[in-house]
Parts: structure tokens; C-alpha cells; sequence
């Protein structure tokens, strides 16, 4: 119950963004916002911090695979910044297969805004990312971004559904390509191809916990 209360406040935390972001306020209105942010904001601080933990197996490591099939929506962490819906600043995009195929969706709000009525590039660049990142889960890999190459063929809009797709194109021992694009409606806005390296993943959590 809790992890769905912390979703659903970081919800309500980022719809509060775009619509700061939206609108035109007058001096009491932000006076009057000041005053309520700077006292939860207080009230934030008085609580105990959180630490993400690594966890205790390489099986506790793996991310979520969801289900094959639209109707079954999940996020890579709750987190994360694209795909997690504990994460007030996050994007919220919701994500699921079709095979290998992985897929988000999302509609960015007006905090994400570039250029007047477009999304970032930079975001536009990290819901590719995530996807992909969607994809190493679907093929059980554990791997980094070694190389991202975007295309964007068209203005991506902000308040409108955007679909991103990605797969696996080849793979060459630890070194993987992949390719992605997203798209609103029927426009296919931005394209991508990228190379990601393996890991191992005994490798990878033994350097975590040595780093901490």
C-alpha cells in the first residue's frame, strides 16, 4: 500500500510541475505556493533517508520483465527517471512487449518543453534510452550504453501520446546493437540506433559494493 501511495503523491508532484510550468501566476499566487512549499518541504527533511540497497543476489539484480501484451503496464524501478512512478521529477512513461520488441509510451507535459510546443531532445533522448534499457531486460543482459546515435525527423509535441519501440538488431560477443524509434500518431518523429556493452553481472555487483 505504501509503494502505491508514494506513486500516487509523486504523481500529483508532477502534474503540479507542468502546470506551474503552464501557467501564468500572478505575485499572491506564488507567495502564497512559497509559503506551502517551504513547509513541506520542512516536513520532507525531518524524515529518515532513503538509501537504495544493492541487493542481496544476482537474482534480486534482474529488472521486471512484464508480460507479453500492451494490457500489462509495469516500470524498470520505481524510481527511475523515464519509467518510474514514484519519481516526482520523472517522466512517468508506462512500458510493455510484444515479443522482443520493447515499447513505452508516455506524454510529456509542458515541463518538458524545448522549443514552443515541443519536447526536449534530451528527453525525447532518454525515453529512447530507457527503452532500450527495457530491451536488455526482455534478453536478460546486463549491459551499459556505450553509443547512442538519435535521428529526430520531426518537431516531437509535447501533450501528445508518443510510442517508443526498440529490439535487439544483432549481436557481437559483448557488444550489442540495438535500434529504436518513437513516434506521435502516425509521425514518426525520431529514430536511433545504439551500442550497448555486456557485462557480467557477478562483475558488476562485486564494483558496486566495493564502491560503497
Amino acid at each position: 500500500m505504501s509503494d502505491d501511495l508514494r506513486a500516487d503523491v509523486a504523481g500529483a508532484m508532477r502534474e503540479l510541475g507542468h502546470e506551474f510550468v503552464a501557467r501564468d501566476l500572478d505575485a499572491d499566487v506564488l507567495d502564497l505556493l512559497r509559503e506551502h512549499l517551504h513547509a513541506m518541504q520542512q516536513l520532507l527533511e525531518r524524515a529518515p533517508r532513503r538509501v537504495r540497497e544493492l541487493p542481496d543476489s544476482l537474482e534480486g539484480f534482474k529488472m521486471a520483465v512484464p508480460a507479453e501484451g500492451r494490457h500489462e503496464r509495469r516500470q524498470l524501478f520505481a524510481d527511475s527517471i523515464v519509467s518510474g512512478a514514484a519519481n516526482p521529477l520523472g517522466l512517468g512513461a508506462s512500458l510493455w512487449r510484444e515479443g522482443d520488441v520493447a515499447y513505452m509510451e508516455v506524454t510529456l507535459g509542458k515541463a518538458f518543453e524545448g522549443a514552443p510546443g515541443r519536447s526536449h531532445g534530451g528527453v525525447v533522448a532518454a525515453l529512447i534510452d530507457e527503452t532500450m534499457g527495457l530491451v536488455l531486460a526482455v534478453h536478460d543482459l546486463l549491459a551499459f550504453t556505450g553509443q547512442l546515435d538519435i535521428t529526430y525527423l520531426a518537431p516531437t509535441p509535447i501533450n501528445t501520446p508518443l510510442v517508443a519501440s526498440a529490439r535487439l538488431e544483432r549481436r557481437d560477443g559483448r557488444k550489442l546493437q540495438l535500434v529504436a524509434s518513437v513516434r506521435a500518431d502516425e509521425t514518426e518523429v525520431a529514430s536511433a540506433s545504439a551500442l550497448f556493452v555486456a557485462v557480467e553481472p557477478e562483475r558488476f555487483l562485486a564494483h558496486l559494493r566495493q564502491a560503497r
